[in-house]
């Protein structure tokens, strides 16, 4: 297996750094439209043992002809997209045009209905990815979507429920929570957003999508059915609220529940910045002339916040991503049960440098990664994790070191 992924730093970074202690690829690939960048993730690579396997080079995650110049140029077999949304469409078909398999970890971007966004879909997460999908399956290739953690490891969970302990599902309800604090210098609590900030406005600010069997996929208000969930290892009970996400428009491909949900943890005060940057106008992405140049408000949020990749030394606590399913068990009784993967910043900082959030995400495209350069996973076409046997891939990720990845995830029945 012959791997580029694009996109260095944050969580490309950490792919780096976790697959730089396995031995299933033959090369990869870091590619930044940031040289300087991808020359310092591969560094970190090495250093954490990955030896000569790694290379650096330039591209342009915009540019589809850029990606498939340099895949073809190193012999490249997958592309794993590790740049925000916007860009997965130029990936996507970069990585069909070099005749490459592809992996991402969110999936193209959706767009509001013109006239009721608040009721009904427009475009839909992944429905520019999924309109290709003959496409892919004709040429015998692979695009697995959705392989980060939410989504990926969610799905994953959701397959996992689906075969093995229920056997009907009234919910599959992912919910994510944390009780990450991160401190400036003088030790105060600041606002620091975990992740990419560009994404978390587009996923917060849009409205969210909710799947109802019979109803099919449908929107509410942004922030809508906020519920306090109890989350487990001493994080405790997060506000939630709906947002849109891509497992809500996956797992009803795939799997057969009566509701389908994303519901994220975000808090009062960052749900109260959110309504201020879009009352402001902030969230936008098109472009506004200040002072005779052209910049996207949103990207200028983005580049006034801490950049996610480096707060990890400042920030404590931990995160949580899971699954929320109620349903009948295989046994015939009612069941409600939450299966989840915790982690802890200390633990991510201390074992491979990376903040928990980007850590958490990197992890499950490299364990899918190895999964499909064994053959143990193997399909065609535009598939989500929910296409392949969940047991595989939880096993080798709660496996112990070396054959697996030391990195359990739990159960509990409420």
């Amino acid at each position: 297996m012959r791997v580029l992924v694009v996109g260095a730093g944050g969580v490309g970074d950490a792919v780096a750094r976790i697959a730089a202690r396995r031995d299933f690829f033959e090369l990869m690939v870091m590619a930044d439209y940031d040289l300087a960048r991808a020359e310092a993730t591969v560094a970190a690579a090495v250093a954490a043992g990955g030896g000569d396997r790694f290379v650096a080079a330039r591209v342009d995650a915009s540019d589809a002809a850029s990606v498939a110049d340099l895949a073809r140029a190193h012999g490249i077999t997958h592309v794993l997209n590790a740049v925000d949304p916007r860009f997965v469409m130029s990936v996507f078909t970069g990585a069909f045009d070099a005749g490459a398999d592809y992996l991402d970890m969110a999936m193209s971007l959706s767009r509001p209905h013109p006239e009721r966004p608040y009721a009904e879909t427009g475009v839909k997460l992944g429905d520019e990815q999924f309109a290709e999908g003959g496409r892919w399956a004709a040429a015998g290739r692979l695009a697995l979507v959705g392989m980060g953690v939410e989504p990926g490891l969610s799905d994953v969970f959701a397959r996992y429920a689906s075969d093995h302990l229920f056997s009907e599902i009234d919910e599959l309800g992912t919910r994510d929570g944390a009780n990450l604090v991160v401190r400036n210098e003088a030790g105060e609590e600041i606002f620091a957003p975990s992740f990419s900030i560009w994404t978390t406005i587009e996923e917060c600010l849009n409205p969210p999508v909710v799947y109802e069997e019979g109803r099919g996929w449908f929107t509410t208000p942004p922030f809508s059915e906020p519920e306090v969930f109890e989350f487990p290892e001493g994080i405790g009970g997060v506000e939630c609220v709906n947002v849109e996400h891509e497992e809500v428009l996956l797992m009803p491909r795939f799997l057969d529940a009566k509701r389908v949900t994303f519901k994220y943890g975000l808090g009062d005060e960052f749900i109260g910045v959110l309504k201020t940057l879009h009352a402001l106008g902030l969230d936008r992405t098109e472009p506004v002339r200040v002072k005779g140049v052209e910049v996207s408000p949103r990207d200028v949020v983005a580049a006034v916040l801490p950049d996610p990749a480096t707060i990890g030394p400042r920030m404590t606590g931990k995160t949580c991503a899971g699954l929320y399913v109620t349903g009948t068990g295989k046994d015939g009784r009612p069941r409600r049960t939450y299966l989840y993967h915790v982690v802890d910043n200390e633990t991510s900082m201390r074992e491979f440098g990376a903040q928990c959030v980007v850590w958490q995400t990197a992890i499950n495209p490299v364990v899918a990664l190895e999964l499909l350069a064994t053959g143990v996973w193997q399909g065609q076409g535009v598939l989500g994790p929910e296409a392949f046997d969940a047991v595989p891939f939880l096993e080798l990720l709660a496996g112990a070191a070396p054959s697996g990845y030391a990195s359990p995830w739990g159960m509990e029945d409420r």
